[in-house]
């Protein structure tokens, strides 16, 4: 089944042009409707194909289709664990493994979420897409929402570093840091002579980490961190350098495959506003098993 918005014409909106209800009613984007109008039944008024130009009169139906016919995205589905926290026709919340990548890319090109995902639509029957909205590191475990269609994505990345769009994470760093409570404001960049790794430079791009200790754990401490900002590897940056780098991170501290296998850090909350019914969603996960261990 396709996934289709309706909108029936009042007497107030009755001769109003298609394009301008799709836009001002139905908030969708010009990008997406230039997408729609060239599908057989993108754009439908009672039943019947229109254009954009069209008017309707009061009581007809006005449908716009929102989910793709064909996957656009190229990704291969492959088979893989999926923990679904939430779902709808628009949306799906998942708690994603540590070690597992967001999207394929050299070296992963068949075992990321963006697989398991359109194998999990394609399989289920499903007028799906992988449609991501914001991303976590291969390390990172915790919460991710992925939209299942252009309209959603592009309404959710629009709440990204807005106080609609809220993502709290949890971590371990080595020391306590001090003061207790803070902003972290500091640029970052690329490391040069590094694929991978960033840095603190003065003519790197704005970013700023809020964060709170929340506990002692003897040396360590229980950080919860909340971005304003969503560069490359922000936090992993900012708390080393602070002189407090991420318990296990190999890349921006010190690694140890005994102490945990990859840096401590998790997604444990989210919010955003739905982006059909604008209703406040909210998710939170408590510590994965191997960052608890931490404390002992």
């Amino acid at each position: 089944m396709s996934r289709r918005l309706a909108l029936t014409v009042t007497p107030e909106l009755a001769g109003t042009k298609v394009d301008t209800l799709l836009k001002r009613h139905l908030q969708l984007s010009g990008t997406v409707v230039r997408r729609i109008k060239w599908l057989e039944d993108g754009i439908l008024v009672d039943g019947v194909r229109v254009n954009t130009r069209f008017c309707p009169e009061a009581g007809q139906v006005l449908s716009v289709r929102l989910s793709d016919p064909v996957r656009n995205s190229g990704i291969v589905p492959a088979p893989g664990p999926l923990d679904i926290v939430c779902e709808d026709e628009d949306l799906i919340v998942l708690n994603k493994a540590a070690g597992v990548s967001v999207h394929p890319g050299p070296g992963h090109f068949d075992d990321t979420l963006g697989n398991f995902l359109v194998y999990y639509y394609e399989t289920s029957g499903q007028e799906a897409d992988f449609h991501p909205v914001h991303r976590l590191d291969r390390g990172t475990s915790g919460l991710i929402v992925s939209a299942k269609h252009p309209h959603a994505q592009e309404i959710l990345k629009n709440q990204l570093h807005t106080e609609d769009f809220r993502r709290v994470y949890l971590a371990v760093c080595e020391g306590v840091p001090a003061p207790p409570a803070g902003v972290i404001d500091a640029p970052l960049g690329p490391r040069p002579g590094s694929l991978m790794e960033q840095m603190v430079r003065p003519d790197g791009k704005s970013a700023r980490t809020r964060y709170r200790v929340l506990r002692r754990w003897g040396d360590r401490a229980l950080v919860s961190l909340e971005l304003e900002t969503g560069r490359t590897h922000q936090i992993r940056v900012h708390m080393a350098h602070t002189g407090h780098p991420l318990a296990g991170d190999f890349l921006y501290g010190t690694e140890n495959q005994e102490l945990i296998g990859r840096p401590a850090l998790h997604s444990g909350y989210l919010s955003f506003l739905h982006p059909i019914t604008k209703a406040k969603l909210e998710f939170s996960l408590p510590l994965p098993e191997d960052m608890a261990r931490l404390k002992l």
